[in-house]
């Protein structure tokens, strides 16, 4: 397996965030929105990309539930709240809801990457691999 890199990182983010914002945004370019106005006539397609989008989600939250384990997946998140704390304190005006979505958006997309990243940099880190049991000896 070839080691992660922060391109690799950088696409795991990009992936993530796109999930995320394609789900919901506060624009009016999103599945939430998208599929409630289809709601009383829904056509294949939007079932089709809700399917799609579960999909993704339960690829996400699986990998960052078995990368980070309970306690890794609160503390990533209680990081992320002190990151929305402290750009809330320092650097933007959190007043505007939009604002504030925006960054939580991004917040949840960066929970996300790390999930999708811990194991390839914690082996590089650590030299030490996670290994799934996949295969029993008989």
């Amino acid at each position: 397996m070839k080691p992660i890199t922060l391109g690799g990182i950088a696409m795991r983010f990009l992936f993530a965030f796109a999930l995320v914002v394609l789900t919901w945004n506060p624009t009016s370019a999103n599945f939430i929105r998208w599929a409630l106005n289809q709601w009383s006539n829904m056509p294949p397609v939007v079932a089709f990309v809700a399917l799609a989008l579960v999909a993704g989600w339960a690829v996400f939250i699986h990998a960052t539930a078995r990368s980070l384990g309970a306690m890794g997946v609160i503390l990533t998140i209680a990081l992320a709240g002190t990151v929305l704390w402290m750009l809330n304190r320092y650097l933007l005006d959190l007043t505007s809801d939009t604002v504030l979505a925006w960054v939580l958006l991004t917040l949840v997309a960066g929970v996300l990457t790390v999930g999708m990243s811990w194991s390839h940099l914690r082996r590089r880190w650590s030299g030490q691999a996670d290994v799934d049991d996949v295969d029993e000896e008989k």
